[in-house]
């Protein structure tokens, strides 16, 4: 029994020893996966920038600017002078947060009288607009008992007629529903994964079964058989798309303001780029194991701890910053939910259609020279 374990487990390690690449994979993927963890998944909320408009300008409004600023949470953005600034600043995601200083604020305050300041909180990331809302009572807090030690000296000031309040407005996503905010990002990264599984497996599938070789001695050229082979499951993936649109809209009554010619068009583009990276994998991997195992490590966890879809890019380090660049979802987790939740238009993503163009030509044309060497 002993003799035949052994012969097992040499023909077994033998032929882990032969596969390098496969033996690579079993070694450096865990390592791979842990140190992008640790680099993209943030969920700490700090650095935030914010935005102010201080229809008071006194000292006592400086001071309490400063009380935001000079914590570890907010990063002072800009002085602003208007409800339409505060507006554009919260839609581009620039700012995700606007407080405003009314006028009166420091007389009141030192007069004892009731004063509320109003905060204006992008609420398509609910679950960061809860922890803002926490930091912002915070601070408020704190800002209040410095005043009363400040003023500690008139008579008849206490906590109950000497009081800071905080009146808090979430944007976009008024009720701070964390459907509205999962379900558009689920799409994404879903659309992502799921794409660029299928397509890894066309054309190794041919390889391991030995039909490759009619391709390879046919007169076809690469360029055609790598968009033949990539158009249909465009197509597929396009479906699947529309599909979940009914779903999110209208089985889970997800908040969707914006266009439906937009997001289509967007989403064509999209599954082009994921399309064409699942082509590239089939074409350089030797094995159906292989393509999966690098599919899984270039869409999954970049998808859903890179492309914003837990907390805004802006949030990570600079490598995370770097590293969500790269990667398709991130552009179009921006397009979806500016659309889901913002109701943008075509005007406001040209930029990240862009992206996502250059991407996928960039793809396209690795993909054709790799098979074109596999036939040389």
């Amino acid at each position: 029994m002993l003799k035949r374990l052994q012969g097992i487990l040499k023909k077994e390690f033998r032929e882990l020893l032969r596969d390098p690449l496969y033996l690579t994979f079993a070694l450096i993927v865990p390592v791979i996966i842990i140190i992008l963890m640790g680099y993209g998944l943030i969920l700490d909320v700090k650095n935030i920038a914010v935005s102010f408009i201080d229809y008071d300008r006194s000292q006592l409004s400086r001071e309490y600017r400063y009380a935001f600023t000079n914590s570890e949470y907010f990063r002072f953005y800009k002085l602003i002078d208007s409800y339409s600034e505060a507006e554009e600043l919260i839609q581009s995601g620039v700012c995700r947060i606007v407080v405003v200083i009314p006028a009166g604020f420091s007389k009141n305050l030192y007069e004892g009288k009731k004063t509320d300041v109003q905060v204006l909180i992008d609420g398509s990331f609910p679950m960061r607009a809860e922890v803002m809302k926490g930091y912002t009572a915070a601070i408020n807090n704190q800002f209040n008992e410095k005043l009363l030690k400040s003023l500690a000296w008139k008579a008849g000031f206490s906590k109950t007629n000497l009081l800071l309040g905080v009146e808090t407005r979430a944007w976009y996503n008024p009720a701070l529903e964390s459907k509205n905010f999962i379900l558009p990002g689920e799409v994404v990264t879903t659309l992502m994964f799921y794409s660029v599984l299928l397509a890894s497996l066309i054309v190794v599938r041919e390889k391991e079964s030995g039909s490759i070789f009619n391709l390879y001695c046919s007169p076809v050229k690469p360029w055609e058989i790598v968009f033949g082979k990539a158009i249909p499951y465009i197509v597929i993936t396009f479906v699947t798309y529309l599909i979940f649109f009914v779903l999110t809209v209208g089985l889970f009554k997800t908040k969707f303001t914006g266009s439906f010619v937009v997001l289509t068009l967007a989403t064509v583009i999209y599954l082009a780029c994921t399309v064409g990276v699942g082509v590239l994998i089939s074409i350089i991997a030797k094995s159906q194991i292989t393509a999966m195992l690098i599919a899984f490590l270039a869409t999954v966890i970049p998808s859903f701890i890179y492309s914003g879809y837990f907390s805004p890019v802006t949030s990570m380090s600079e490598i995370g910053q770097f590293i969500s660049k790269t990667i398709p979802a991130t552009y179009f987790m921006i397009i979806v939910r500016g659309i889901y939740l913002k109701g943008f238009g075509l005007e406001s993503f040209l930029s990240d259609l862009l992206a996502l163009c250059i991407y996928g030509v960039m793809v396209y044309g690795i993909a054709i020279l790799a098979f074109r060497k596999r036939i040389k």
